[in-house]
Order: C-alpha cells, then structure tokens, then sequence
C-alpha cells in the first residue's frame, strides 16, 4: 500500500524538500528533520513515505535516525533537554546538572514527564565545551551551569506554561 495518500502535517515540507533535492538519498537528513519539526518525532508512516518516494531502504533511513542525536522516532515533550555528559561536561559537573534536572521534574534518566512537557536526554556532546556543562532546551542554549542556576532555569519554563511572562 502506497502512503501517497496520507494527510500529514510534515508531509507538504518533505514533498517541498524532495522537489527541491530530487528523488535522493541527499534529501533524506532535510526530511528527517522537516517530519521531526512537524511532528515532534519521526513517525513510522514517514519512514514508509520517505522509502516509497526517495527510494531508501527502511534500514538506512533508521541508520540515519539513531546516528543524530536530535532525532527520535519516540514522542518527546514540548520542552526537549539534553544534557551534555561529554568528558569536559563530566569534568565540570555534568552528573550535578543531571540531578538538579531528574530531582526538579521528578523523573530518571531519558523520560518524559507524564504530563508530556519535560523530555530529559543525555547527550554524548552538544559542542558547547567552552561553555561546559552545558545543555540545550530545545534551542535554546545554556551554559556554565551549576544546580541553583537549572532549578531556575526549570522554573521559568514551568512558569511560562501557567501564563506567567514575568521579568527580571
């Protein structure tokens, strides 16, 4: 069964990506990103589509999937940390960030909080080693950190949710 038919939301960017980069496997990385920005993860029904059209081999496309970090075929949550546990983050205090963050939004390691606001991974390196340790919530980039300085960080998001656009 042909996936043509499906009506996705990330399915006119990756039909805008494949007409612009043609029916390759050049085209593959843009599209992953293109369903993930859609759809907050690489759903099966985007590995099928993106076989059928560009012509890939399902094996390759997830070879593609688990070789970048910042892609997932698992939902994640509105608000996507991941921690640095690179050796200087490791050295500089990564383990205490981990802590702050899993004591903060009562979770353990690579979870989703079950109201699906805080997803917590653990990175192999954001290339943020001058700023170490490090972490980035989405796209959003935030360095030098110590405990105090996430729990804040972690509170202005939770704020944000509930409306409020306080100032410093």
């Amino acid at each position: 069964m042909k996936s043509e038919g499906l009506r996705h939301a990330w399915k006119p960017k990756v039909d805008g990506i494949i007409r612009e980069l043609g029916k390759t496997r050049n085209a593959l990385l843009p599209c992953l990103e293109a369903v993930q920005q859609e759809a907050g993860c690489i759903p099966q029904e985007a590995i099928t589509y993106l076989r059928e059209t560009i012509e890939v081999p399902s094996v390759d496309i997830y070879g593609v999937i688990t070789f970048y970090g910042m892609l997932t075929t698992e939902k994640q949550g509105k608000y996507v940390i991941r921690v640095c546990d690179s050796l200087p983050c490791y050295l500089n205090g990564s383990r205490e960030i981990i802590e702050a963050l899993e004591d903060e939004l009562g979770m353990n390691g690579r979870d989703t909080t079950p109201d699906g606001m805080f997803t917590l991974e653990r990175v192999a390196c954001l290339g943020l080693c001058d700023k170490a340790p490090a972490m980035i919530i989405n796209e959003e980039i935030h360095g030098d950190l110590n405990a105090e300085k996430v729990r804040g960080i972690i509170g202005m998001k939770k704020k944000e949710e509930c409306g409020w656009k306080g100032y410093y």
